[in-house]
């Protein structure tokens, strides 16, 4: 499989996820720049951390634009794989990919952390190694990752088994502990914390590592 990694201005973690997927999966990479719209030979996209165009306005707003997100939508229309991290969460909803929307932290600081979380894969591809219930450890590195959405399409949500990590201690004020969610197929994820900053056991535990590498097999 090849991984497309996005690239907007202010993205920080796009090398990250290089390192993570080429370095300790052994799987190639292409770095797709925010205005380009070839997609061609790629399996999977990843839209990593960062501050996308500054975070003007808000959190992703301006890169829900960028004419290599029209070509991303294509493509999980299709049934391909994308995971958005952190600011790479916050666009797919922006995009209306994901619904609801992430906001300032309950606390109004940024959060730089280890995060137990809970995984109920329900119908998302990318955690389909996990059993319902597990638990597993994941950095957070965000000031606007607090999940809002109206309370009923929370309970939507939830019975329709989107809502795939929660939070074990939430730490921004997320509605239902949320830290990710999948939308209704299955084949695109959102998520606060970075797997690709837990792949090597050197700097911050493999909890990641496993993600990426069943997630990478699943859709292959």
């Amino acid at each position: 499989m090849t991984i497309g990694i996005v690239v907007f201005p202010g993205s920080n973690c796009d090398r990250d996820v290089r390192w993570a997927v080429e370095g300790c999966l052994g799987r190639p990479t292409r770095f797709l720049w925010h205005e380009e719209r070839d997609l061609g030979g790629l399996d999977a996209v990843v839209l990593p951390g960062g501050f996308s165009y500054g975070d003007y306005l808000r959190c992703g707003a301006i890169a829900s634009f960028a004419p290599v997100l029209e070509e991303v939508r294509d493509f999980a229309g299709r049934g391909g794989p994308v995971l958005g991290i952190c600011n790479g969460f916050q666009v797919l909803t922006e995009m209306g990919l994901l619904p609801g929307a992430l906001t300032r932290n309950r606390d109004l600081h940024f959060l730089c952390e280890p995060a137990g979380l809970q995984v109920q894969p329900g119908r998302c591809g990318w955690l389909a190694a996990y059993g319902p219930g597990e638990r597993i450890t994941l950095p957070i590195a965000h000031g606007e990752g607090r999940y809002q959405i109206e309370a009923e399409e929370l309970k939507r949500l939830e019975g329709e088994g989107q809502v795939v990590l929660r939070y074990l201690r939430n730490p921004n004020g997320s509605v239902g502990d949320v830290a990710g969610l999948c939308n209704e197929r299955g084949n695109v994820l959102g998520l606060m914390p970075h797997p690709e900053r837990a792949c090597d056991p050197a700097t911050g535990g493999t909890d990641g590592r496993r993600l990426l590498e069943a997630a990478l097999a699943a859709f292959a």
